[in-house]
């Protein structure tokens, strides 16, 4: 009977111990950044939420590797969990970046209904893969910043943009609205400017102040190029770990940080610009916008099909389109 008892209490130990789950996440966000402290603050209410059982350990501002290596290191289980942009979600599946492509999104509002149209499409995408997302977020509208005060596609065309590593489609694309990519890594991004290896850097205002990008870059073109999507997801074998009724809480806390952090980097990425503005950078006028669309609509003939499915890439127009006639100014 004793050893029955013994048995019992170890199983039941052994149960506790299992219960427990660690997920290591990475993330690209500057170390106390918002997007930063956010994660932070998420973690606590996750232990919170769970009973303690479940711990998400945040490696901010780039230390487990850039998007691409992160993704890698999740396949391996070095990360159970990475927050990561588009560009990085393309390495899983390439349906989120149909939102990104540029010239195709031109307003919060706008984004708002494309994504929750097309939300549901995207989460199947990315479970067909193995992971599941915690919560959407965004880096918000990419500006291009640069060392000189172009104003035309064909300026830009002068300089040599930065792209990142691993998407060799996307490089095609800025080749054909005509622009002169250097393929980077994007931890590389501060010391190729700082050398002039690159002049033109596509990001949000917001990350630019954050990471002082504009003190080289110091024109920023008054232009919506893209916008910027990003998800939180973690490993499908990971998360399951985490009992039913303990998930659903924790995709409920995820969705408040959702809509928390979205509208506090919609209000950020405005008081970026005003920060900047007082610090130096010179907003740059477009010359002409129809030069702009133009460049975009090059872009695009390469995008859709190669770096987004032709399906995903015409349901976002349609929905975008859906949206304008809904809404005509």
């Amino acid at each position: 009977m004793k050893r029955l008892s013994l048995a019992l209490l170890l199983a039941a130990a052994s149960a506790s111990a299992q219960a427990q789950v660690r997920i290591k996440l990475g993330t690209m966000a500057p170390q106390g950044s918002t997007w930063h402290q956010q994660m932070i603050s998420m973690a606590q209410d996750f232990s919170k939420a769970s009973n303690g059982k479940v711990e998400l350990k945040i490696y901010a501002g780039g230390t487990q590797g850039n998007e691409g290596e992160m993704i890698r290191k999740m396949s391996i289980g070095q990360l159970q969990a990475a927050a990561i942009t588009a560009i990085g979600l393309h390495e899983i599946t390439p349906e989120p970046q149909a939102e990104d492509v540029p010239f195709m999104i031109d307003s919060y509002e706008e984004y708002d209904y494309v994504h929750e149209k097309i939300r549901g499409t995207l989460e199947e995408a990315i479970a067909r893969r193995g992971f599941q997302v915690l919560l959407w977020g965004e880096v918000g509208f990419v500006y291009l910043f640069s060392t000189q005060p172009y104003r035309t596609p064909a300026d830009f065309g002068k300089g040599k943009v930065f792209t990142w590593n691993g998407d060799p489609a996307a490089e095609a694309a800025w080749k054909a609205a005509g622009f002169h990519p250097v393929v980077l890594s994007s931890t590389d991004l501060v010391p190729s400017l700082t050398s002039g290896m690159i002049n033109i850097i596509g990001q949000s205002p917001l990350y630019a102040y954050t990471t002082n990008l504009y003190s080289r870059a110091k024109y920023m073109l008054d232009l919506h190029w893209g916008f910027l999507t990003g998800a939180t997801v973690v490993r499908r074998d990971s998360w399951e770990k985490i009992p039913k009724e303990t998930r659903e809480a924790l995709l409920q806390i995820a969705e408040e940080y959702a809509k928390k952090s979205r509208d506090d980097t919609r209000k950020q990425n405005e008081d970026a610009i005003v920060q900047m503005k007082k610090r130096g950078l010179t907003v740059v006028q477009p010359a002409s916008i129809e030069a702009w669309r133009k460049a975009a609509d090059q872009a695009k003939a390469v995008v859709r099909g190669k770096v987004v499915p032709e399906e995903i890439y015409d349901e976002v127009v349609k929905y975008r389109d859906e949206f304008r006639a809904q809404h005509k100014r």
